[in-house]
Parts: structure tokens; C-alpha cells; sequence
């Protein structure tokens, strides 16, 4: 029996298993290398959250936007002058508003749009005063 064929068979798949080992080898470094990289950019990230949340109690806050309407800066200028907490009541009066019914009712919703902004607080039922 001539077994020289089936070694040479042999052979042709050897070569075919090596190369597909070292080609193997080859991605996995590239993967590892890869890999490494994207761990460092990661590490790199999360300095850079420390350092920014770090910073950032030391940064001043920024005051929301206020409603386009030429009551809201007024508003927030009785509050600056107030010793204590205000009524809307009290607010018309600073405002130099008449004490309808619909002007109060119209400052308190204002007052309580402040509130949601995070300016002012509503400290009791109908009583406000600015967020410390």
C-alpha cells in the first residue's frame, strides 16, 4: 500500500490549519491591541467625569430663563427687597397693580410659575418667597 497520497494530504491540510492559526494569531492581537485601547478611552472618560463633577458644585448656577412678560423681573425685584415671605396680594400692591380679583389671580399664577421654575418657593399655601 502507497500511503505517499495520503500524506501528502496530509500536508495540504497542515498548511491550510497553520494558516488559519496565524491568521487567527494575527486578529487576536489586532483585538487585543484594539481592546487596550478602548480601556484607556474609558479610563480616559471616567477622569474626565470626576473632574467635571468635581467642578461642577464650583461653578455658579444658572438662573432659568424667565417668561417673556415685563411683570416677571418686576416680580423678582419685590422678592429681592422682601424680608419675608409674600402673598399675591402683596405683590399686586408692590407692583402698583389695582387689587382686582384678576390681577391677583393673574400674580399668583405668575408666582406659581416661578415656583415651577425653581425661583421661588411656596413656603405655606399662597405664600412665597425666593429659593435660598
Amino acid at each position: 500500500m502507497n500511503i505517499e497520497p495520503l500524506l501528502d494530504a496530509l500536508d495540504i491540510q497542515e498548511d491550510a490549519a497553520r494558516a488559519q492559526a496565524n491568521d487567527l494569531r494575527t486578529q487576536i492581537a489586532e483585538l487585543q491591541t484594539r481592546l487596550r485601547e478602548a480601556e484607556t478611552h474609558l479610563e480616559h472618560l471616567a477622569i474626565t467625569r470626576k473632574t467635571v463633577t468635581g467642578l461642577a458644585d464650583r461653578l455658579p448656577a444658572v438662573p432659568p430663563d424667565l417668561p417673556e412678560h415685563p411683570d416677571y423681573p418686576r416680580i423678582l425685584a419685590v422678592f429681592n427687597e422682601a424680608t419675608g415671605p409674600l402673598r399675591a396680594k402683596d405683590v399686586c400692591e408692590a407692583l402698583d397693580h389695582k387689587l382686582l380679583p384678576k390681577n391677583v389671580e393673574g400674580t399668583r399664577a405668575k408666582l406659581k410659575r416661578l415656583v415651577k421654575l425653581g425661583i421661588l418657593t411656596e413656603v405655606e399655601t399662597g405664600s412665597f418667597a425666593r429659593k435660598q
